[in-house]
């Protein structure tokens, strides 16, 4: 199955964007990003920490809803998903 992994601001400065990435049955949100950005350490590491978990401010989005980080290893993804990833949002 496909899935597509799409990098804002940061991430795809050092990751580029719309990746798409073969997923294999079962896999979770947080294993289809590592994979798709291990292909960076510098990038890898903006995003996940030294255990492979999302960073606390990553944002991270499944077909156009949000995600809690601490759940993105237990949710599993499916042919054709969109799955966006975020740094922290800033602004004045």
């Amino acid at each position: 199955m496909n899935v597509n992994v799409k990098f804002f601001a940061r991430f795809r400065e050092l990751l580029g964007t719309d990746i798409v990435t073969e997923a294999r049955e079962g896999m979770t949100i947080a294993a289809v990003v590592s994979a798709a950005a291990k292909k960076n350490r510098e990038g890898y590491d903006a995003i996940f920490d030294q255990k492979g978990n999302f960073l606390e401010f990553v944002i991270v989005m499944q077909n156009g809803q949000r995600v809690e980080t601490a759940d993105a290893a237990a949710i599993p993804v499916a042919d054709g998903d969109v799955i966006a990833i975020f740094p922290p949002v800033a602004g004045g």
